[in-house]
């Protein structure tokens, strides 16, 4: 199976000491400027051809592209040397993986996007002389107001939008039973619940559309794909928790990946379709027991449960009939004995699974202190355990303390901080950035200009994810010592 490039975006919730009148834009503004060690301050991020206003269903929707000045372009946007990004998006600060091209690496420049921010966390505290700013990686602020974790997978252009809208509902619809964080409470005027499996699912409104702050969709209809649009589609998934386990990470890209495979190939032809996604999604996030039967379209009922059961028996026949590479061959057997602990009884992954692990810790609360899941004592419970300070976020704990399964080690996760994946077209952004740090004017996913002299900037197209890789073009950033000489060699 030919692999897929991935990445994903968080977007992270900041909290204020002492705020009364805080502005969230210039703290995610003052945050994203102190990071440290990226190898231009100048270099800005190239909005030439991005457009988030094109619809996957054929059409553009009124509305201002972004195209800030360079001085504020500069403000927002902070080129790292692994290859990602860090900016301003709206009112957070967004981190970027590089675009990676095995799942395990996905995971690894996520967990560095963590370190990314607490260090600029602990920059930002130490210039204002005080411990003001905390981050956390999560999804809502408890008052109403969703943030967003954002996967994007690249897929080929000839597979029909339509097509990936039927296969995909009932999976994001069910997928959250081993990929939700667990929330206390219910938001966004939805149904009550003390505890529910997704941080997400309260604010999914509807099953198709572009917008991703207001209405959002289970589908995202976005048309970006940051790559040759002849060839290729980005799947913009919006619809998933920001996970804190590295398992749950790892299942919710690696499991995706593996359905949009079989989409792709044609090999999911029947559809399963939901009798109301909308409602589903948030029956399924208040169903911990994970029994109570969702309806189709048809009539029949299945659990969440059963539905990822048939998506993982096509998956099996899939791999058998097309093979499939190690890693493909760990996801489906991960997947496989995940979804049966889950029918069984959900407390066996309270290693690996958020929010399981994050409900078992805060029952012990409730019942060691005879409280109810209302009491605030178990809302601050809820959000500490995304806190990302190692010394007082509650996952972190349980890290340290060795009570939750990790896939990538420490060293690996901090060499992803400075390092490119290798693979992919990361590659050639992060080491032009390091090699020639002045004379990169600007760059994005699909381009990296180079500052030539004589006010003439050179555009080199990085139109293939795929490209640009260290087999391909790590000989050559050794052997240039100009960006002349690197445009011409592109260019012979």
């Amino acid at each position: 199976m030919t692999p897929r490039i991935v990445g994903t975006e968080t977007e992270f919730g900041v909290a204020v000491r002492g705020a009364t009148d805080s502005d969230p834009v210039a703290n995610a503004i003052l945050l994203v400027n102190s990071v440290r060690g990226i190898p231009s301050r100048t270099a800005l991020w190239d909005y030439e051809n991005e457009n988030p206003l094109v619809d996957a269903r054929g059409f553009e929707v009124e509305g201002e592209k972004e195209r800030p000045a360079p001085d504020y372009n500069r403000l927002l946007n902070k080129l790292l040397p692994n290859g990602g990004r860090l900016y301003v998006d709206g009112a957070h600060p967004e981190y970027s993986t590089p675009e990676c091209a095995s799942i395990l690496d996905a995971v690894r420049y996520e967990r560095a996007g963590e370190r990314v921010i607490e260090d600029c966390r602990i920059e930002a505290n130490r210039a204002s002389g005080e411990p003001r700013f905390l981050v956390y990686k999560n999804n809502t602020d408890g008052k109403g107001n969703s943030y967003g974790y954002h996967e994007n997978y690249l897929v080929a252009r000839s597979v029909p939008f339509a097509m990936l809208v039927a296969q995909l509902v009932p999976f994001f619809v069910t997928r959250q039973i081993y990929a939700g964080a667990g929330k206390v409470g219910a938001e966004n005027r939805s149904d009550p619940a003390e505890y529910q499996i997704s941080q997400r699912a309260d604010f999914f409104e509807v099953v198709v559309d572009l917008n991703t702050m207001v209405k959002r969709p289970i589908i995202n209809t976005r048309d970006e794909p940051h790559a040759d649009k002849a060839k290729y589609r980005r799947l913009h998934v919006i619809v998933g928790d920001a996970n804190m386990s590295e398992v749950a990470t790892y299942l919710k890209l690696g499991v995706t990946s593996l359905v949009v495979a079989m989409i792709e190939n044609g090999y999911l032809t029947k559809e399963l379709n939901l009798a109301n996604p909308v409602k589903a999604i948030k029956d399924v996030s208040r169903d911990l027991s994970l029994q109570h039967p969702i309806e189709l379209e048809d009539g029949r009922r299945w659990t969440a449960v059963q539905i990822q059961e048939y998506y993982l028996n096509m998956a099996h026949r899939f791999c058998a009939e097309r093979g499939a590479d190690a890693e493909t061959k760990d996801v489906l057997s991960r997947w496989e004995r995940v979804l049966r602990l889950l029918d069984e009884d959900p407390r066996q992954l309270s290693r690996e699974v958020d929010w399981v692990i994050k409900r078992d810790l805060l029952q012990a609360y409730v019942d060691r202190r005879g409280c109810g899941w209302s009491d605030p004592r178990v809302t601050m419970m809820d959000l500490q355990y995304h806190d990302l300070r190692p010394e007082k976020g509650l996952f972190a704990a349980l890290e340290r303390g060795g009570y939750v399964e990790r896939l990538v080690d420490d060293a690996a996760v901090a060499n992803a901080v400075t390092e490119p994946p290798f693979d992919t077209r990361a590659y050639f952004r992060a080491r032009c950035l390091q090699k020639f740090p002045q004379q990169v004017y600007a760059a994005s996913w699909a381009s990296v200009l180079v500052d030539v002299g004589q006010a003439a900037v050179k555009r080199i197209p990085l139109n293939d994810p795929a490209r640009g890789t260290r087999d391909l073009v790590g000989t050559l950033l050794e052997e240039v010592e100009s960006v002349d000489a690197l445009v011409s060699r592109l260019s012979a």
